[in-house]
């Protein structure tokens, strides 16, 4: 019991740890071996003391103790230990250490230092994954390398690399200003969302939905617009977050198979999500200035949140939406789905001329959600054989076992007429 609550408290409590002590060394790898150490001993102590009431205070002055007695025996360090010890020694002459204070001490400013530091575009996209799930998901590597069906040793490849990475860079622990905080900020933004989109639809393996990575993404979210509230984007990023999670158990039966979003019973939508989700929205629209890619996906989340029935969705609001992120975002993912929105406002052909123009795209050549798309419009045209031929394409290029045996399913009726 008592190793499933510190468990609990590591995964709340390490990213501030971490952040705080990264300020003090400016070596993320060493704040989070630092980190570790204390982790350890609160594992040795607690059993018999209990949790301390501020246990991250208590984290971080385990840490900071350790780092001192690090900084003193290393003499390439020598300046800074004495300054470091010299802190320390004033901390032991009172009896009992502000414990509330050490946890306190720029805390917000340090964490969100943390974030752009395991988001830094000078890691690769793999890299930048793991790293923000260690530091500031609090997960284990073994809990990474099973989230996304990779090898432990590799996660732990890629960590250890980062960390190197951004040893060797010499990457400031800063929080980016001007022109350099929008680059930074998306970087930041996009690691967060494919860290939920993998829990939201896992790209392989046998399960539909990964819930822990959604709920790690969204914590990550929530923690950034309290550390940044006047970024219209990051409210956007968190509505859009908080009103797909809302779906998740309508988008699985009984037996774990997908269902589709037309199908979806939604009485099982969770309204609290989507209050919170409506909420971050009009936040970002609040903050004044043109929506966001996020932003305007979240209003298309929202479109759907709204409909009391699948009947009731405004897919002509859902198509002008689209059309805005394209401008703003355009890519060949943005146009299928555009293409999607099109022909459930003006109908199948009109979606389809839209896909058709998107075959040769050579981004979409191994992407599954083409054929399933086109299969869906080519159904819903009455070209049977042609949809049957389009989902069974569609099924060998998907990894993920749940959504294959959904294509093949669709293939052998060869009447879906659904979303994915």
């Amino acid at each position: 019991m008592i190793d499933r609550t510190i468990e609990a408290v590591w995964k709340i409590e390490s990213p501030r740890v971490i952040a705080g002590l990264t300020r003090m060394v400016h070596d993320v790898g060493l704040a989070e071996d630092l980190a570790q150490d204390a982790l350890v001993a609160a594992l040795e102590q607690w059993p018999q003391s209990g949790v301390p009431d501020n246990p991250g205070a208590w984290l971080t002055a385990i840490a900071k103790r350790r780092a001192i007695d690090l900084f003193r025996r290393n003499e390439r360090l020598q300046r800074k230990s004495e300054l470091l010890g010299r802190d320390f020694e004033l901390q032991q002459e009172v009896a009992q250490p502000d414990l509330d204070a050490i946890a306190d001490d720029q805390i917000g400013d340090d964490l969100l230092r943390l974030v752009f530091i395991a988001c830094h575009p000078v890691l690769s996209t793999d890299a930048r994954v793991a790293l923000t799930l260690r530091l500031l998901g609090g997960l284990a590597t073994e809990e990474i390398a099973r989230a996304f069906l990779v090898p432990e040793a590799t996660i732990a490849q890629r960590i250890v690399r980062a960390k190197r990475t951004l040893a060797e860079a010499h990457v400031p622990f800063e929080v980016p200003s001007g022109s350099d905080l929008a680059a930074r900020l998306s970087s930041v933004l996009q690691v967060i969302y494919l860290i939920f989109n993998e829990g939201y639809s896992a790209t392989a393996g046998d399960d539909w939905l990964r819930p822990a990575l959604c709920e790690d993404a969204l914590r990550l979210g929530r923690i950034l617009a309290g550390l940044m509230p006047n970024e219209p984007e990051v409210h956007g990023l968190v509505a859009l977050m908080e009103i797909q999670a809302s779906r998740t158990r309508s988008r699985v039966d009984a037996a774990g198979d997908p269902v589709l979003l037309l199908d979806q019973n939604r009485t099982l939508w969770d309204q609290l999500l989507i209050r919170r989700g409506l909420a971050a929205l009009a936040r970002a629209e609040q903050l004044g200035g043109a929506l966001g890619p996020y932003a305007l996906q979240a209003a298309i989340a929202a479109c759907h949140a709204r409909a009391r029935t699948a009947a009731d969705t405004d897919w002509g609001r859902i198509a002008a939406l689209y059309d805005a992120l394209a401008e703003l975002a355009p890519s060949p993912v943005v146009e299928l789905n555009r293409a999607m929105a099109v022909a459930m406002a003006f109908g199948p052909a009109a979606g389809l001329e839209l896909v058709d123009a998107l075959t040769s795209e050579p981004s979409l050549k191994s992407y599954h959600l083409l054929p399933s798309v086109r299969g869906d419009l080519l159904a819903r045209l009455g070209r049977m054989d042609e949809a049957r031929s389009e989902f069974t394409r569609a099924a060998s290029l998907t990894r993920n076992a749940r959504e294959r045996k959904l294509l093949l399913e669709r293939a052998a009726a060869s009447s879906g007429s659904q979303v994915l």
